[in-house]
């Protein structure tokens, strides 16, 4: 079982990467968006990687972090939820987020996934919120449905989702309002173009 791959991103697909190790042989690793847009051609990654077996294929399923995998690993133990679900869960926000959505019992955000109805989201908050750790301070804080407001607006205006939730982490709890939050969202983005 492949648990970790290390190498350089030969190519990248519409929800894959192709990651080629010692320049002799290539896996494809199914990604999230946010690893997806982070990824440059030649650029070396490492994955933490959960292999999923199945009749007719093996597939790979790679992130960033241990806590990643993991909380994917968590998903897809829930009945009808399968990695491609499970990726699109990872892949509408960050892990903080998705935690603190299932902790205030908020399926919103994981019905945001094509594949999640609201009858899936419920089952996922019901058999996670008691098994997930969330720190004080990412329990409390912004509102989950603040952060999607804010990430739709900035990307209305024509901005890309990584460099959102990148700035996203930069606002100040001082900016509780949301249009304080677009505010200073521009303000950063602008220093960083």
């Amino acid at each position: 079982m492949i648990s970790y791959i290390k190498g350089a991103v030969l190519s990248k697909e519409e929800r894959s990467l192709i990651i080629v190790i010692d320049d002799r042989i290539g896996y494809r690793v199914h990604v999230t968006n946010h690893i997806l847009e982070a990824a440059h051609f030649n650029q070396e990654i490492a994955l933490y990687v959960h292999t999923y077996v199945r009749e007719e294929a093996l597939d790979l399923y790679g992130f960033t972090t241990p806590e990643e995998l993991r909380f994917f690993e968590q998903l897809i133990s829930i009945s009808g939820v399968g990695p491609k679900s499970a990726m699109g869960v990872l892949s509408i926000a960050g892990l903080s987020d998705i935690k603190k959505a299932i902790i205030h019992g908020d399926p919103k955000l994981l019905q945001k996934v094509s594949s999640i109805g609201k009858k899936i989201a419920e089952r996922i908050i019901i058999e996670l919120k008691e098994k997930i750790n969330v720190s004080e301070k990412e329990a409390g804080g912004i509102s989950i449905t603040d952060n999607i407001q804010l990430l739709e607006a900035l990307q209305a205006l024509g901005y890309k989702e990584a460099e959102i939730r990148r700035t996203i982490q930069l606002i100040t709890p001082e900016a509780k309002d949301i249009s304080d939050r677009i505010k200073e969202a521009l303000r950063l983005l602008s220093v960083n173009r």
